[in-house]
């Protein structure tokens, strides 16, 4: 079983590459935020809670994302493999991560890092917001407080995966058809 991670900072474009990804390699997608955003709608009281936080930048806490993501490993056995989209986010999601996957005799297979500077990240956030109608994306606080967050938790586990030789890093300026031309050459030699 594969592992892949989709890394960047938020509006890099993570979900939009992940869906031709997941048909392509025959992958599970799991996104934290879609995951979190159904227990939202459903009205849960994981999503009650969830929404609040969410809705001032913060964090959903680590063991509520990961029981989520340990429930989807169990639920998928017949694909090639799993992207995880928005996980890891912290070097201690990272370490929960790799524990996880130790358990099931797995390792994450590589890691495919969406790199945009920060006043791109403003704008993609912001013009996703008014498409999708997102009121967690919608104002200036919570988008400075979303890119804060990355660059002071999530950024750190770059070096991380750099480490251990399975960091891979595409520019993610341009169409969305050049960045995925990018990502699947990536993706090919994985």
């Amino acid at each position: 079983m594969k592992y892949f991670i989709m890394f960047g900072p938020p509006g890099a474009g993570k979900g939009t590459h992940a869906a031709p990804m997941v048909k392509k390699y025959n992958l599970k997608h799991i996104s934290t935020g879609e995951l979190l955003r159904s227990e939202i709608a459903a009205g849960t009281e994981l999503g009650k809670q969830a929404a609040a936080l969410i809705e001032k930048g913060n964090l959903v806490p680590d063991e509520v994302v990961e029981g989520m993501i340990a429930q989807t490993f169990a639920k998928y056995p017949e694909v090639n493999g799993f992207l995880l989209d928005g996980f890891p986010r912290t070097v201690q999601q990272a370490m929960d991560l790799d524990e996880m996957l130790e358990a099931r005799d797995e390792y994450v297979t590589g890691v495919i890092s969406l790199m945009i500077p920060d006043e791109e990240i403003k704008a993609r956030i912001k013009g996703r917001a008014l498409i999708e109608g997102r009121a967690d994306d919608a104002s200036d606080e919570t988008i400075a407080n979303r890119i804060k967050t990355y660059h002071a938790k999530t950024e750190p586990l770059i070096e991380i995966y750099k480490d251990k030789g399975i960091y891979h890093e595409i520019d993610g300026i341009g169409s969305i058809e050049e960045v995925q031309k990018r990502v699947f050459a990536m993706m090919d030699k994985l």
